[in-house]
């Protein structure tokens, strides 16, 4: 199994255009930008991506709720989801990894390595 198909959810549109840039430029991968939680829950089912990186702090819905939300429908509750966040302290990241996040990437990221740190992620899922 390869990794391709990303979905991303984040609502900064600076961040959407950096992390699609650098995922798909360096990293070879599929990337479709879902602004919110509930446009990201539209999309999913139908994109069946090879994995989401969910952005912690949104409006409407938070990562945290979006991911809960995705897990609810049958046909993407084992799509791999990371979060991407500022908030990486261990209790944060013990929380996200608790409710079935495969890991998480903090923010600000490294565009030279982000597709990197996303296809480690995804391997350690896969293969683990």
């Amino acid at each position: 199994m390869e990794l391709r198909k990303i979905v991303y959810v984040e609502d900064e549109p600076d961040i959407q255009v950096i992390a699609k840039l650098a995922l798909e430029t360096l990293g070879g991968f599929e990337v479709t930008i879902c602004s919110s939680g509930p446009e990201a829950l539209k999309a999913i089912p139908s994109l069946k991506p090879d994995m989401v990186l969910l952005d912690v702090m949104m409006p409407q819905m938070d990562g945290p709720t979006t991911l809960q939300e995705i897990r609810k429908i049958e046909s993407c509750a084992r799509i791999p989801v990371a979060f991407m966040t500022a908030k990486v302290q261990s209790a944060e990241i013990s929380e996200f990894l608790e409710i079935g996040a495969i890991g998480v990437i903090s923010k600000p990221f490294d565009p030279m390595t982000l597709a990197q740190q996303v296809r480690d992620l995804w391997e350690a899922k896969v293969n683990g």
